[in-house]
């Protein structure tokens, strides 16, 4: 490791200190996830047929057992009878919390590859200045390791932005999976008129990004 550092100088060691940071990062949401049962909503599946069918009972009963982060909103808005922009408005709280880190991936995915480049002009102009003043004395294998030594920070961009990008997408995916669901459930709460104010959560998520 230390060779590769001083082989490609300090855009490398911005690199692998990115890298280091992000690797933590992916574990942390990893464990988040895994701690607030995303995509644990078996439970909460069976809550919402149950409260859709009139039985009210079975449906808490459902969600007393489920692991879902979501399940105490539900319950919650159960008991109250929150409005379902107010609770669309707490699961969309929710969701914010689970992607905090997103922005990270995403800055990495788009910035590590920049880096890499930018190492690679650097070590480019290294390498034909070092051409130029070996004057008609030109050794190819000085020019050729100059270059590869040169690419070698765009490899180490690439290969920390990948994770990266892969990362995001998947953490990405699951959300959306998660907004699905909680939308789901809140027009089910509200399918028999009683709260005619109901709104579908992705277009509230979409008007909040706006």
């Amino acid at each position: 490791m230390r060779d590769l550092v001083e082989t490609g100088g300090p855009v490398v060691l911005i690199l692998l200190i990115i890298s280091v940071l992000t690797v933590a990062v992916i574990f942390y949401k990893l464990w988040q996830f895994a701690s607030a049962g995303v995509g644990r909503h078996r439970q909460l599946s069976a809550a919402m047929v149950a409260w859709d069918a009139g039985d009210q009972d079975a449906a808490r009963l459902a969600l007393a057992g489920s692991r879902s982060y979501l399940a105490p909103l539900f319950q919650h808005a159960f008991e109250t009878g929150q409005t379902a922009d107010r609770l669309a408005a707490e699961a969309e709280n929710a969701f914010a919390r689970l992607e905090n880190g997103f922005r990270w991936l995403d800055t990495v995915a788009q910035l590590a590859p920049l880096l890499g480049l930018f190492g690679t002009v650097l070590g480019m102009i290294d390498a034909f200045q070092a051409l130029q003043d070996a004057g008609a004395q030109v050794d190819p294998s000085v020019l050729a390791g100059g270059i590869w030594v040169a690419l070698l920070t765009t490899a180490a961009g690439l290969s920390v932005a990948m994770p990266a990008a892969l990362a995001l997408s998947w953490f990405d995916g699951r959300m959306a999976g998660e907004r699905i669901l909680a939308d789901r459930v809140i027009q089910t709460l509200w399918a028999t008129g009683a709260r005619p104010d109901a709104q579908p959560l992705a277009a509230i998520s979409g008007a909040a990004r706006a």
